[in-house]
């Protein structure tokens, strides 16, 4: 099921399970994925696109293998806040996604994400060919962080 805020999507989530962060882009996939108790997002790997079944399949394959309990896609507005093409193919993407898992999804405003990611492997004094390898899944940890950092907010809140 896909949650279009993050408050419904944390009271969807089931109790210590890992969730996945995606950057989707037209040539790859970053993937990130975060620790059971929701507080850190780690880069995992990137997935070269090639046709929906494979690049579902291998999503599938790390959410079996890591327990996970649900998804963050990285939602790519323009930077007036508006929708465009690449919007529209992120909603599309989640929606094929929710056909086949039923693993509660939501999106994170994504602006500026590969930005912060290419500045941090820069403090990082990655090579170029490094930077080029992991910045996808760089930028699913900085999105999939922005989520987990939200829902500790909430449950901040709701202890209160």
């Amino acid at each position: 099921m896909i949650f279009e805020t993050i408050d419904d999507f944390a009271a969807a989530l089931p109790r210590a399970r890992a969730l996945v962060g995606l950057d989707l882009g037209t040539k790859t996939i970053g993937v990130s994925v975060s620790d059971g108790l929701l507080s850190v997002a780690s880069p995992l790997e990137t997935i070269k696109r090639t046709k929906y079944t494979a690049d579902a399949a291998r999503l599938e394959q790390i959410i079996e293998a890591r327990y996970i309990g649900g998804i963050v896609l990285g939602l790519p507005f323009n930077m007036d806040g508006s929708e465009g093409p690449r919007c529209q193919s992120t909603r599309a993407f989640a929606r094929n996604l929710a056909r086949q898992s039923e693993l509660p999804i939501t999106y994170w405003d994504e602006r500026l994400s590969t930005v912060a990611a290419e500045r941090a492997l820069l403090e990082a004094d990655a090579s170029r060919r490094r930077r080029a390898e992991v910045i996808d899944n760089v930028a699913a940890a900085y999105i999939l962080q922005g989520a987990l950092d939200r829902l500790s907010h909430i449950r901040r809140e709701a202890a209160i």
